[in-house]
């Protein structure tokens, strides 16, 4: 396993060394783009994968990737609008072509699943609508939405109320999208 550990510190440099693969902190299997021999002896496939276990997804899905957005809602103070911009930021520049073209052997389309994960500031939390956020999503079953303390509330600098400004606060909220099967 220190052979393992040395071809991790070599392509990763700056990561620290990695004494539990099963650590909730990450995943119990990692894959990366490499053809080394010594790599798929230590269990490292070349494939780009992240598997059961890993931080963000749950044990009912095997996780393919994850798109991330950030949305801004500097009129109006909404925060659901700032978390649904948040969540087309991070599925529009996407094409899932796996699910329709049955690139994945045994998986169709309909066997698509999400977990959304928002960073919302905290103060900000209970006016958050999960069911418009949820809306934003044109296909996949949404396994859960998990709200953390995150995002960011500043000064957008003017007050416009014409636009339903109550101040000058901009509403900033992450999103996080795991998708798999």
């Amino acid at each position: 396993m220190t052979e393992c550990y040395s071809l991790l510190n070599l392509r990763f440099p700056s990561f620290r060394i990695i004494t539990d693969f099963g650590a909730n902190s990450f995943p119990k299997s990692i894959s990366f783009l490499h053809r080394s021999t010594k790599f798929q002896r230590c269990g490292i496939s070349r494939a780009m994968e992240v598997v059961e276990g890993s931080r963000g997804s749950s044990p009912g899905m095997k996780l393919l990737f994850v798109e991330m957005g950030v949305g801004y809602d500097q009129h109006g103070q909404d925060i659901t609008v700032a978390a649904m911009r948040a969540c087309r930021d991070a599925i529009s520049s996407n094409s899932i072509p796996a699910f329709r073209r049955g690139s994945i052997p045994g998986v169709s389309f309909d066997q698509m699943k999400l977990q959304i994960k928002l960073g919302v500031p905290h103060s900000l939390q209970n006016s958050l609508d999960i069911e418009k956020v949820k809306s934003v999503f044109p296909y996949g079953k949404i396994l859960n939405v998990e709200v953390v303390d995150g995002g960011l509330v500043c000064s957008s600098g003017v007050l416009v109320e014409e636009m339903g400004d109550k101040n000058d606060d901009c509403y900033i909220v992450n999103a996080a999208v795991y998708v798999g099967y």
